[in-house]
């Protein structure tokens, strides 16, 4: 007889399927999760991770250990939930505890940002929370005028050195995430508070102490291409020394305590010291807006060089035709009618999530659905996602695996846009300051489109080279042919 319990996952009124003990397994302690950890890195990868497990256990849901396991984290030990069902329990925050599990099994020294737990480690139930996601609402209400005029400023002047790197010689090439990671630190703060970064005495050296900064909270969930050895030993054992990143961060903190004065003005009336809200505001700016965007403009580009040139034609028609319907101009309604070009972003999305994980710790003993299946999870137990598979879940989307430009267009695109998961929540949801949805969604979703729609205006297609990067794609343009034509 099933356990009176409510279901988790799928948020349907149905009974619940048959409950099955969870597979797998967390093998020798100490050895396994070592061992788990270098199929993970280097012997399976991370899609083959799963697939492999899903394939042997003839499930979606089943026990194994995370990385960065030993000694690097207490415990690895997790749930793993890998279909479209399932992995919305992640999102419950009345079933699972979203306390300091941002970043997985491990949490990076709170030294890396300035001594405080900052809003993506708090769980709702926090009282802090609720104040420092209201004010990165009050933030962006206030500045969502500015976003447009300043993104089509900043990218223009990437497309113009874009041009010119093109230009320089017969065969030359022009890295695209370079430029990006220049043009997003200064776009980002002059769409939050008004003050070009690189304008500052910052410098042009802001998104390097950033990618620094970046990289030591982030480092235990990558690879380098370095000798195994090395990385196991310097990446996935232990944490760097956090010293190492101080004056990066001084130099970072010292930007937005004087460019973000006005919201930590605002940071006061909620009562949060101006201190914390700062630190917060860093975060929030640089990892994960700042994160975010080096991870989703060079995916997005990606599925697009690797796309049919058929799609690129039909973005630029429709761009521009909404543009000139708008007396030339680029506006929030005439994005709005681009139907084709938030299919391609929400696609993009889709397929290569900005954070592909996703952990919570079951606040209480629940039932997990997958399409099959149900599971008894005990309180404590922690609960991970791996998002591409749960957004690529064939029994959801047809050719799941697929980037499918206008998957989203139309009414019956429209009914698969709540399992698009990215926000770390269903897109036909808004964030609150009760969940842990991304306060930014609106705001990503837009500058995704911004992209789009600043390309096609200005070429009819293209060519790149992809590859891979770290956490994301490297996008390396071979060819721009221009614009034949604005409507």
């Amino acid at each position: 007889m099933s356990p009176v319990i409510q279901a988790a996952g799928g948020g349907d009124e149905e009974p619940l399927l048959p409950v099955k003990k969870i597979p797998g397994s967390y093998g020798i302690p100490f050895l396994s999760p070592i061992r788990d950890r270098l199929d993970f890195y280097y012997f399976q990868g991370q899609d083959d991770f799963f697939k492999s497990r899903i394939q042997q256990y003839g499930s979606t849901v089943f026990r194994v250990n995370m990385p960065p396991g030993p000694f690097m984290a207490r415990n690895s030990q997790v749930i793993a939930v890998l279909d479209a069902k399932s992995f919305p329990v992640l999102f419950d925050v009345s079933k699972v505890e979203k306390r300091d599990v941002f970043t997985g099994t491990y949490m990076p020294s709170t030294s890396l940002t300035g001594g405080y737990r900052v809003c993506s480690y708090l769980d709702p139930s926090e009282p802090a929370h609720a104040k420092i996601k209201q004010l990165l609402f009050t933030l962006l209400a206030s500045r969502k005028s500015y976003v447009i005029p300043s993104f089509r400023t900043s990218y223009a002047s990437l497309f113009q050195t874009m041009e010119s790197d093109l230009a320089a010689s017969t065969g030359a090439k022009s890295d695209f995430n370079k430029l990006n990671d220049t043009t997003a630190f200064d776009f980002l703060g002059d769409a939050y508070f008004g003050v070009v970064p690189s304008s500052t005495s910052l410098g042009n050296e802001g998104p390097s102490k950033a990618s620094k900064w970046l990289f030591f909270q982030l480092c235990p969930l990558m690879t380098l291409g370095l000798p195994k050895i090395l990385e196991e030993l310097f990446l996935h054992s232990f944490p760097l020394p956090s010293f190492l990143a101080k004056s990066d961060y001084k130099a970072l903190y010292g930007y937005f305590s004087s460019a973000a004065a006005p919201v930590l003005d605002a940071a006061d009336k909620l009562g949060l010291s101006r201190e914390e809200a700062c630190h917060n505001l860093l975060f929030a700016t640089i990892f994960n807006s700042y994160g975010g965007v080096k991870v989703l403009f060079p995916g997005i580009l990606k599925w697009l060089a690797l796309a049919d040139p058929k799609l690129h034609s039909r973005l630029a028609d429709e761009i521009r035709s909404a543009v000139k319907a708008e007396g030339g101009k680029v506006t929030l309604a005439a994005i709005e009618k681009m139907e084709l070009t938030k299919s391609v972003v929400y696609e993009a999305l889709r397929m290569d999530p900005p954070v592909k994980f996703q952990y919570g710790k079951a606040k209480h003993d629940l039932v997990i659905e997958s399409h099959d299946s149900s599971y008894m999870v005990s309180k404590g137990e922690m609960i991970f996602g791996y998002q591409p598979l749960a957004t690529q879940d064939t029994k959801v989307f047809e050719n799941g695996g697929e980037f499918v430009g206008d998957r989203f267009v139309g009414d019956e695109g429209k009914k698969l846009l709540k399992y698009v998961l990215w926000s770390n929540g269903h897109e036909t949801e808004n964030p609150t300051v009760r969940d842990k949805q991304c306060a930014g969604k609106d705001f990503v979703v837009l500058v995704g489109r911004l992209l789009v729609v600043e390309f096609f205006l200005r070429y009819d297609t293209f060519t790149a080279e992809v590859g891979t990067i770290l956490l994301g794609a490297q996008v390396t343009f071979t060819s721009l042919t221009k614009a034949t034509s604005s409507s």
